[in-house]
């Protein structure tokens, strides 16, 4: 069973949220030919204090 670990920053909106694990679910079971149910996600809302890139955390950055 394939499982996902998507790291996104806080606050997007419950609907997006459901879209993306809709798409990638659909995405999955057609590329693996599985089944939904077989297909696990896990979202993982990061706050921008807790997240650096090129030395700088986001919440930082302009």
């Amino acid at each position: 069973m394939p499982t996902f670990r998507i790291e996104l920053f806080e606050g997007r909106p419950l609907d997006q949220r459901r879209k993306l694990v809709e798409e990638v679910t659909r995405v999955t079971c057609e590329t693996l030919g599985c089944e939904p149910g077989a297909v696990d996600i896990i979202i993982d809302e990061v706050k921008r204090e807790n997240w650096a890139t090129g030395g700088k955390l986001w919440s930082e950055q302009k």
